[in-house]
């Protein structure tokens, strides 16, 4: 039996590293998985006072500071159980005129933030034969829309990085899955870093941005999110890739029944 007082009173109950837990969809998945008892970190740049979350000051681009979020955990609670990756941004802009750097900063946060986090908690999970590695995806990553395009691409690449992870991992007791939802009403929108170069080459680019920007206002609220990840989380063998809602999943089922040609050309009439 373990000596560490806060492990013995964190018996029974897992625990649970969310990032970019300081709004949104991350706030309502920290929120969601500390009222079911979890014992709950959350972790962004800039920790927010949420009831029963305990906050973690780092950012996802800093190797250094994300080794040193986990270490604290794993000093206080003896393990890792739960990492759900959720930090990240959004671009818009045509590809044309989007500066490299821009896009890089773009899989800087969404994609590689992710698995600095996944490289810092993994090996206690793999010790321990267990743990689950939940990664918040987008429906974007697997039909990728005009004017998104590498906003698409970081998310496309998560998906392949998660079942990638999957079958890497199932011989180390260690589960892996992705969310991806679709339009979600959270302060996201507002902070996409949208370029409106090239507007007058192509006149789609700003009614695309601002459709797609009121379909999120309209969108799922965080907590449908939240519930999700959570149920997945109860999956004793989750599968690689979900998504939340009829609407969405029906997308996604049309992604990949339809010719390429087909459902490329029905969203580029959608959004372009």
């Amino acid at each position: 039996m373990s000596s560490n007082p806060v492990q013995n009173q964190s018996a029974g109950r897992r625990v649970v590293l969310v990032t970019g837990a300081s709004s949104g969809i991350g706030a309502a998945t920290a929120l969601r998985f500390a009222a079911a008892g979890d014992i709950v970190y959350g972790l962004s740049r800039h920790p927010a006072e949420l009831p029963g979350v305990l906050p973690l000051a780092a950012d996802v681009t800093d190797e250094a500071q994300v080794m040193a979020a986990v270490a604290e955990i794993v000093a206080a609670q003896g393990r890792v159980d739960v990492l759900v990756n959720n930090a990240g941004f959004g671009i818009s802009g045509a590809v044309e005129f989007t500066e490299l750097e821009e896009a890089g900063r773009q899989f800087d946060v969404n994609l590689f933030g992710m698995a600095r986090c996944i490289r810092a908690a993994l090996p206690h999970m793999r010790e321990a034969k267990s743990g689950l590695i939940l990664n918040v995806s987008s429906v974007a990553g697997a039909l990728p829309i005009p004017f998104q395009a590498y906003y698409s691409a970081a998310k496309a690449a998560v998906n392949a990085l998660t079942l990638t992870l999957q079958n890497e991992l199932r011989p180390h007791g260690v589960r892996v899955a992705a969310l991806l939802p679709g339009d979600v009403k959270t302060g996201f929108t507002a902070a996409r870093r949208k370029n409106s170069a090239g507007a007058a080459l192509y006149p789609a680019l700003l009614r695309s941005v601002s459709a797609m920007e009121r379909d999120e206002q309209n969108g799922m609220p965080p907590r449908r999110i939240a519930e999700r990840l959570y149920a997945i989380s109860k999956k004793k063998r989750p599968k690689g890739l979900y998504s939340c809602g009829l609407q969405y999943q029906f997308f996604l089922f049309l992604g990949k029944v339809l010719p390429v040609r087909l459902y490329n050309w029905i969203i580029g009439k959608l959004y372009a």
